[in-house]
């Protein structure tokens, strides 16, 4: 039997400034800093975290990208307003950082994601609930009950 991928512990961004991409970031969202290293910052997200790595250098993504789960993508939506970041077209809503990395942002509410009650509560996050389709699809892969 093939051993089976239960999740992602992390996703890595390459970036041109570590600091700026700090602020960007921070500009944008919560942050909790897990860690640094030298070129290297390890931003919480509850039992995840994302990783800002200092060096990129590649073209800006078009269709690779990565999606962020918040807990309000209209807020963050408000927040781009203030920003040089790119607003990408597409069904939801899309950025492109000052890096060029393609960021898809969509809500918890909305999806099959969910983290463990213990979790949202560490994130102070406890009333985040699940719309009825997102739940009738977690429901029909035997994910909830």
């Amino acid at each position: 039997m093939a051993p089976r991928a239960v999740g992602i512990n992390h996703v890595a961004l390459e970036v041109g400034d570590l600091e700026a991409a700090l602020e960007f970031y921070g500009s944008l969202f919560e942050l909790e800093l897990r860690g640094r290293v030298p070129g290297m910052a390890f931003v919480d997200m509850g039992d995840q975290f994302l990783a800002l790595s200092e060096g990129r250098r590649q073209t800006p993504d078009d269709g690779r990208h990565f999606g962020l789960v918040v807990d309000d993508r209209e807020a963050v939506r408000a927040a781009l307003a203030d920003t040089d970041a790119e607003i990408v077209p597409s069904r939801g809503l899309d950025f492109r950082d000052p890096w060029g990395n393609r960021v898809q942002v969509v809500e918890y509410g909305d999806i099959q994601f969910s983290k463990t009650p213990q979790t949202l509560r560490a994130m102070g996050l406890s009333g985040l609930g699940k719309t009825e389709e997102a739940e009738a699809e977690m429901r029909e892969k035997g994910l909830t009950e």
